[in-house]
This record gives structure tokens, C-alpha cells and sequence, in this order.
């Protein structure tokens, strides 16, 4: 496919950052779209340029989604798995080095809560909280767009302006229950890091470049928790 020839030209070129694009169906015919990588560690994974994307969409009919993994084989990553569910098109990976091309479409595929990788705005620790919410309460919670630096978001987070709208309230100084939604703040000092209180003195979370467990709920974390939350239909 000629497209398939553009998207490794692409590839070969960017190594070893991860190269990305769209395959956008124009006039009857796939073409590649080659698209910026925004990601802060382009070597580990991509961030599409949402500007890219939106040309290819007033252009053509989104078909698919390219990256490469210049430095890992062409297996799907857990990563890869959620991020073509969530996208709701087939995923097309290259590894340029050896020429092997994998594909994989969405099939419900869902990441276990516990030892998932962390991959920024794809596998994070607001994914991992509506994904409890989603499994044990059956709540389908709002997935707000983050900035493309995860450090920017760091630096000034959303929780506090978008909790009220996404079905929370208040319950800071009550007693913790399971299913709250803890804000705590993690070297800066805004509330930058959310978890979800599982009982026990257990939460679950997923905090940057490591895989999301369940840990103690004490010393550092209850230390550095700003606002307790509670979603609505619990209260």
C-alpha cells in the first residue's frame, strides 16, 4: 500500500523519536497524514498534534491511527490497547528497524486497574479513577482533555475547577468512605494528583512513570491531600 510506504518513510525518519500520523481516506483512497509528535519523552511514547489531527479531519475521513516503536518490537503496549479503544479506530505500529508492521482494532479491551503502564492523558491517574468509578459503581465520568505537557498540568491542575461539573462535591473534614476521591498534591503545591479511597486505609492511584497500585493511605499522601471529594449519587 502506498500509504503503508509514506508511514515508513515517516518512521525512519523520526527514529528514534516515535513517529505518528493518521491514514485518512480522501477521494476514495487511503493516504497517509504525517502528524507531529507533542509527547515531552517522544522516545517512550506520542502525543498526536490535535491541529494535525483537525486538518486531516476537514480533508479526509480518519480511517486509522500510525505510530512506530523505533526502539521496542511492534507489539501492541497496554498503552496502545487503551488508547485505540478510546480512539475507536484500527491502530497500525511499526518497528522501522525490522520491517514488522502490527495492527489492532477495538475489541472492549479493559486495563486491569492495578499495574497498568502510565502513559500521560491515555493511562493516568484520572483514567484510572474513572475506570473504578466505571467497574465498581458503574459511573461513566467525564474524560476532560489535559494539556499536552504533563508538567504544565502539574504546575496548574483541573481538579479543583472541574469537579463540581464533573458530579462531585465537597466532603473535606467528613469521614472518608470508600469511593472518595481524594485531590493531593505532589511537589507543587496545588492538588495535582488524584486517588480513590478503596477502604482499609487503601488507596488506588497512578502516579507519573510508575504502574498504578494500591498503597497505604498515610504519612506523605494523607499529609499532602487537599480536598476530599464525593460524587453525588453517593451523598
Amino acid at each position: 500500500m502506498a500509504w503503508k510506504d509514506d508511514a515508513l518513510k515517516h518512521a525512519i525518519a523520526e527514529s528514534p523519536r516515535e513517529a505518528c500520523g493518521l491514514v485518512v481516506v480522501i477521494k476514495g483512497r487511503r493516504k497517509y497524514w504525517p502528524c507531529k509528535n507533542l509527547a515531552a519523552t517522544p522516545s517512550d511514547f506520542f502525543i498526536l498534534d490535535p491541529e494535525d489531527y483537525a486538518a486531516a479531519e476537514d480533508t479526509g475521513t480518519i480511517y486509522a491511527i500510525f505510530h512506530s516503536h523505533p526502539l521496542t518490537p511492534a507489539t501492541p503496549s497496554e498503552a496502545d490497547r487503551v488508547g485505540c479503544e478510546k480512539s475507536g479506530v484500527p491502530w497500525f505500529i511499526v518497528n522501522p528497524g525490522n520491517l514488522d508492521w502490527r495492527e489492532i482494532k477495538p475489541n472492549g479491551y479493559i486495563s486491569p486497574l492495578i499495574g497498568r503502564q502510565w502513559v500521560w492523558g491515555v493511562s493516568d491517574c484520572w483514567t484510572l479513577a474513572r475506570d473504578w468509578y466505571k467497574q465498581e459503581w458503574d459511573l461513566e465520568l467525564r474524560d476532560w482533555s489535559r494539556p499536552v505537557d504533563p508538567q504544565a498540568f502539574a504546575r496548574e491542575p483541573m481538579f479543583e475547577r472541574c469537579f463540581e461539573e464533573t458530579g462531585f462535591v465537597d466532603v473535606t473534614g467528613s469521614q472518608i468512605e470508600i469511593g472518595d476521591l481524594l485531590l493531593i498534591s505532589l511537589q507543587y503545591s496545588q492538588l495535582n494528583h488524584c486517588a480513590v479511597y478503596v477502604g482499609n486505609q487503601m488507596i488506588l492511584q497512578h502516579t507519573g512513570g510508575r504502574i498504578s497500585s494500591r498503597d497505604i493511605y498515610g504519612g506523605y499522601y494523607q499529609k499532602n491531600t487537599g480536598r476530599v471529594l464525593r460524587h453525588s449519587s453517593r451523598c
